[in-house]
């Protein structure tokens, strides 16, 4: 199974074992209760998860005490793909080509990097595309 990255652990919030949480995806499902976290030493659940000050306040399955939470500052978080057929993915899209309308091809995506104003799709050969852009091929009208 493929595993996204979906954000990071900051330090520990309190003395209970619960953490903070600055996060890439903006789904609800991650911070739902019950919704499970992939970290370093396996599959976390989450207890309770709270937005504060553009962070996540967590309490996750076998997080007791201060210590524990801390021992997981700066890991990586790692969520299970979401299906939604109506979403365009990031992991979709390494890998796919990149067209004109009319049928120009400019290469292979590489990466996509993260830039304030608008993600941008890194080629192959190092061209960077704004990703405002980007238009699913299905959505474009038949050519005559």
């Amino acid at each position: 199974m493929t595993l996204l990255e979906i954000g990071r652990i900051g330090k520990a919030h309190g003395l209970r074992g619960e953490i903070t949480a600055h996060l890439t995806s903006d789904r609800p499902e991650r911070t739902a209760p019950g919704a499970v976290w992939h970290l370093d030493d396996g599959p976390r659940t989450i207890v309770t998860a709270r937005e504060h000050s553009g962070r996540w306040i967590v309490a996750l399955s076998g997080v007791a005490g201060r210590e524990a939470a801390e021992a997981l500052r700066g890991q990586v978080i790692y969520g299970e793909p979401i299906d939604d057929p109506d979403a365009l993915w990031v992991h979709e899209l390494v890998g796919a080509t990149v067209a004109t309308p009319d049928g120009r091809t400019w290469g292979e995506v590489a990466a996509v990097l993260a830039n304030p104003a608008d993600d941008l799709l890194e080629l192959a050969d190092g061209t960077l595309i704004p990703c405002a852009f980007v238009v699913d091929d299905t959505e474009l009208p038949e050519r005559l």
